[in-house]
């Protein structure tokens, strides 16, 4: 349930750069209203609820690291999104300390995919953006 609702907000916020330009903030907008008010409460709220570290007991799962991965994407869209969200700052932090997180997040990683806007354009072609 905790994963299928991070790849919801995922997605709107994968194929963002892949609309039309004339839709692109419109469709800024729509994320920045579903995760302000749908998606990161939910997710606040449960780890309000059980008062544990981790969405799943207390211990870490895939659906933190998917989670927090989804986090730095809304961060980077939209930094002030998670001001109110006090939990989900603190399991991004405790994640992300992680030695193998921490590795993995250093500049120079593999984070992110090579791009650049001939790969957009081709996607747009492929997609039919």
């Amino acid at each position: 349930m905790y994963t299928e609702g991070v790849a919801d907000l995922g997605e709107m916020i994968m194929l963002l750069p892949l609309c039309p330009p004339d839709q692109k903030n419109t469709k800024l907008t729509l994320i920045q209203e579903r995760a302000t008010n749908r998606y990161l409460p939910a997710f606040e709220n449960v780890l309000k609820s059980h008062r544990q570290d981790y969405l799943v007991g207390n211990k870490l799962s895939k659906a933190d690291i998917h989670l927090v991965e989804l986090l730095y994407y809304v961060e980077e869209l939209d930094p002030s999104l998670l001001a109110n969200f006090p939990l989900l700052k603190g399991l991004k932090t405790r994640v992300s300390n992680l030695p193998a997180v921490k590795k993995f997040l250093q500049p120079g990683s593999q984070r992110k995919l090579p791009g650049g806007e001939k790969s957009l354009e081709r996607a747009r072609k492929i997609f039919k953006f």
